[in-house]
């Protein structure tokens, strides 16, 4: 079985068709060291400092095993750091190419992972819920971007290699999650190979809205925080209007600009969730003053 496995290097990187075969074939593909430690530093920055930083926004849900899931989820860019990386040119063209056109951002999250206390996910696919959005085709893929190191003992992403080809598995509502049929999973896990993708800090995973995935909690002494990007095809505008974002065309920027933003307070133009609005989950505000 290929590896679906590549490594960035900047100014002669590009999607391969043997990479856009490994995407279509196993639903997913590693890109090693898309970023480098000073993109990473930047947005460490924007998520945690001083003021705050995106981390004010933080909610929890019940993860079904007495542990919380910390995240924090928004619709459009921003012009934040983790604005800049959703709009870079690297990352944005990528998706492109392995989705098949343009894209836009349909949302993002910032999932964190606390050592000793960082909930689980449930096996679920990202269309499983989407596709009550008025989304009509799984025209969509995630960019994860491990902020740390993510591997088996702190919960890093777990996936079935090939399961977006079984198509959309029926979701119900489990603890404060949206979860994948249980039976249904079973069974397909009887004939796919399970995949733990552990990554470097810089380490990104592109996969398939029908990807089933989950991972576990963290009991380790080591934080795991990861940045995901759900980006949409913008043929595939939803058919009506929801609390996650319809078709806005991306104001695509350079690369370098990662490393340069000095924004990491300012998240007009954000819009993070509305957790009344958002009937897929069920959380609480962290911070609610």
């Amino acid at each position: 079985m290929a590896s679906s496995e590549y490594t960035y290097k900047q100014g002669g990187f590009e999607v391969s068709e043997q990479m856009k075969k490994d995407f279509d074939r196993d639903g997913f593909v590693i890109i090693r060291n898309l970023f480098d430690k000073e993109e990473l530093e930047n947005l460490k920055k924007n998520i945690e400092n001083e003021d705050g930083g995106l981390r004010e926004m933080a909610f929890n849900q019940d993860d079904g095993g007495g542990l919380n899931l910390t995240m924090i989820q928004w619709t459009h860019p921003g012009t934040d750091v983790s604005g800049i990386i959703a709009r870079s040119k690297k990352v944005v063209g990528i998706s492109e190419q392995l989705l098949g056109g343009e894209v836009y951002q349909y949302c993002a999250t910032i999932n964190m992972k606390e050592a000793h206390s960082g909930g689980q996910h449930l096996w679920h696919q990202d269309y499983g819920y989407w596709y009550k959005n008025g989304l009509l085709f799984p025209d969509m893929a995630n960019m994860l971007l491990a902020v740390d190191k993510a591997d088996k003992s702190n919960g890093c992403l777990q996936v079935l290699r090939g399961s977006h080809l079984a198509g959309r598995v029926d979701h119900k509502r489990m603890a404060g999650q949206t979860a994948a049929d249980e039976e249904r999973v079973g069974q397909l896990r009887k004939v796919l190979e399970l995949v733990y993708l552990e990554l470097d800090p810089g380490d990104v995973v592109f996969f398939h809205c029908n990807l089933l995935h989950r991972s576990d909690q963290n009991r380790s002494d080591h934080r795991r925080r990861a940045y995901i990007i759900l980006y949409n095809r913008a043929s595939n505008n939803p058919a009506f209007e929801h609390y996650n974002a319809s078709y806005t065309p991306i104001d695509i920027v350079d690369d370098m600009e990662i490393k340069t933003c000095s924004n990491h307070t300012d998240f007009t133009g954000k819009q993070f969730m509305d957790l009344v609005a958002n009937k897929n989950i069920t959380a609480v505000r962290v911070n609610k003053d």
